[in-house]
């Protein structure tokens, strides 16, 4: 049964957008929230991310892109 819109915790994931090596990029990939901030800030969505990357890959048959960057969707420019 569908859900009613609007019944998703808000705050439960965080997005950001992955930048690769060979210059391609992904929107609004999903984080959970809880392995984010503390001392390493957004750090942590790196790994989650590849690890999301080789699960993919391993599902497809081609490989994992090495991950040049990530940044949180909708975060200020330093």
């Amino acid at each position: 049964m569908a859900k009613k819109p609007g019944t998703n915790p808000k705050g439960e994931f965080a997005f950001f957008n992955v930048f690769y090596e060979d210059g391609s990029q992904r929107s609004n990939r999903r984080v959970p929230s809880e392995l984010l901030g503390g001392l390493e800030g957004d750090e942590p969505a790196k790994a989650a991310i590849a690890e999301q990357d080789r699960e993919i890959a391993e599902k497809s048959g081609r490989p994992a892109l090495e991950i040049k960057s990530v940044e949180r969707v909708g975060a200020k420019k330093k």
